[in-house]
């Protein structure tokens, strides 16, 4: 989950907040962001085939974040071993990524991306940009980011109307504000090329688009739950796309750009 007013302030306070009793399980360690029911299976997952893997500058990255107080805003080590073979298959080189925290699916990204690889990153919060930035750096790949703290509304507004712009980018990664998430999707679809890919981060939200009303689900979670599936139904009924939703992490929706 990526860095905003919104989602750091909630995720703050969840610290305090005590609004539904619940078990401590591995799901709620940092790094441990998953929708299987099985933490045994999940373990499994990242011990046999993720944590092997992990450059060491991902795993360094991991392990400063979970010290940070908004740590559950981290992408998940088995997501970003995801995106970064996604990016290699589609033979992605100028990307876009809205929502960076602490830079772990942009590092992901960066060491799937050939010497040449663009990323255009945006978030509203430098400092947690600057905490993952020394790993970025040992990991060889700082030439490729091209970061710019704000919000990305303004900047996606001036590159749609160069019309240069449009159909410049391989790969776009979500991972932002909820509730603008329709607005991003509104613009990158003329930005990224036909035949590209944007993917949305976060389309399940923890689950709680299947959850019934009454559902003790913590205010944040509540929140944006119905921007979720506004996007979840938007993107299912845009003949522009293709899209494919993954259990993956938080639920990934893949979107390839038809025309």
């Amino acid at each position: 989950m990526a860095s905003t007013d919104v989602a750091a302030a909630e995720v703050k306070a969840q610290t305090t907040q005590v609004e539904e009793p619940a078990k401590v399980t591995r799901h709620q360690e940092v790094g441990h962001k998953s929708l299987l029911q099985s933490d045994a299976l999940y373990q499994y997952i990242l011990e046999t085939s993720v944590y092997p893997r992990e450059p060491e500058p991902l795993k360094e990255l991991r392990e400063v974040t979970a010290k940070h107080p908004w740590n559950l805003m981290t992408t998940s080590a088995d997501e970003g071993q995801f995106l970064g073979l996604l990016l290699k298959l589609i033979n992605a080189k100028n990307t876009m990524e809205i929502g960076v925290y602490t830079g772990y699916s942009l590092l992901s990204t960066a060491l799937a991306l050939p010497d040449d690889g663009k990323i255009l990153a945006m978030d509203i919060n430098r400092e947690n940009y600057d905490l993952g930035l020394p790993m970025i750096e040992k990991a060889g790949v700082a030439h490729k980011i091209d970061f710019r703290e704000g919000p990305a509304l303004p900047l996606l507004d001036e590159m749609v109307k160069n019309e240069e712009m449009h159909g410049s980018f391989d790969f776009v990664f979500v991972d932002a504000d909820k509730d603008n998430y329709l607005n991003y999707h509104r613009r990158l679809i003329d930005l990224v090329k036909v035949g590209g890919v944007i993917a949305y981060d976060n389309t399940l939200w923890n689950g709680s688009v299947v959850a019934p009303p009454d559902a003790p689900l913590r205010k944040y979670v509540r929140y944006y739950r119905d921007f979720v599936m506004e996007l979840n139904k938007a993107l299912a009924a845009d003949p522009r796309i293709e899209i494919s939703q993954i259990p993956v992490g938080d639920g990934v929706t893949l979107c390839r750009r038809n025309y």
